[in-house]
């Protein structure tokens, strides 16, 4: 095998592996903005995931309950997110926010206080994190299992919301809720019931960076990821296989800069480390000031919905 197809296979497999938390993370958000809520609080539901998930893990041996626990972290958040803003019609974005603050300060304080590790949680053993799947298939062998259920996740959403009643009312929720409303639906549970598919996946997507990819959770490990996965939903046009698109690109541009790092380019030589760091992110603001003008966001999202008496 030349040196280059190798080099292409080891970025094609980076790639998957660091494409699958944005990639639940953005499901997550397509969830939520197609049913009108806005949800920038991504990327703190991915973060109590991972704390939550490598606690759970290391506190019993288990990754299963580890996974368990992120998702249950991420429908609380989610939940707490919608009694603001469905229930109590609160400004969405700030809910979404003060999410991402109050689990980027809790999460190590509670790391620090139970573990006494600097505000992170302990090296977890192999046998506490998610196993690969083993196939004999070249770039397919030892995969993680939540890069598969990543992989049905997408093919599922796609087929769901063109092709069941659910997708159809999560659509029109999204669009129009007092059509929705006037045709006898509660917008306030087809809104819940999204919210409680985004926490879940992010859940899933924190687990994944702390017990699956990662072995143990640090602070501030999601790294901006949540805010990724939003901008690759925007690019994406709230659609599901161009937001898996996006997601695609934006880890590739990853994996490139992982393996750009000190490595002397010709006539340029070797660039330093903490601009090759910052590609993904000067992509993202790129595709978004280029982009983000066509992409017209679901009619009702952001917008609380009164009934009217």
């Amino acid at each position: 095998m030349s040196e280059a197809l190798t080099l292409l296979l080891l970025l094609i497999d980076s790639t998957v592996r660091l494409a699958t938390p944005l990639v639940l993370a953005a499901f997550a958000g397509l969830y939520c903005e197609r049913a009108g809520v806005v949800d920038v609080g991504l990327e703190g539901k991915m973060l109590a995931g991972a704390f939550a998930a490598a606690a759970a893990a290391y506190a019993t041996g288990s990754p299963w309950l580890g996974l368990l626990a992120a998702v249950g972290a991420g429908i609380a958040l989610a939940l707490l997110h919608g009694f603001a803003c469905v229930t109590h019609a609160g400004n969405q974005v700030v809910s979404g926010m003060a999410i991402n603050i109050l689990v980027a300060g809790l999460a190590p304080t509670l790391a620090y206080a139970w573990f006494r590790q600097g505000g992170q949680t302990p090296l977890l053993p192999a046998s506490a994190r998610l196993p690969g799947v083993h196939l004999p298939v070249p770039l397919l062998d030892d995969l993680n299992v939540l890069i598969w259920l990543t992989a049905a996740v997408v093919a599922f959403t796609a087929w769901m919301l063109h092709r069941t009643r659910f997708g159809l009312r999560l659509r029109a929720v999204g669009e129009n809720p007092a059509a929705v409303d006037s045709a006898g639906l509660s917008v306030a549970r087809l809104r819940y019931q999204a919210l409680l598919v985004t926490g879940a996946l992010t859940g899933m997507a924190g687990a994944y960076l702390s017990i699956a990819h990662g072995a143990g959770f640090v602070r501030d490990m999601s790294a901006g990821k949540g805010y990724l996965a939003l901008a690759a939903l925007v690019f994406g046009k709230w659609r599901p296989w161009p937001t898996l698109g996006a997601c695609l690109l934006f880890a590739f541009t990853d994996a490139v800069q992982v393996r750009l790092q000190g490595v002397a380019l010709p006539l340029i030589g070797t660039i330093p480390v903490q601009f090759i760091q910052a590609l993904p992110y000067v992509l993202t603001v790129l595709l978004l000031a280029g982009f983000v003008g066509r992409a017209v966001a679901p009619k009702a999202s952001g917008v609380p919905y009164l009934k009217e008496r």
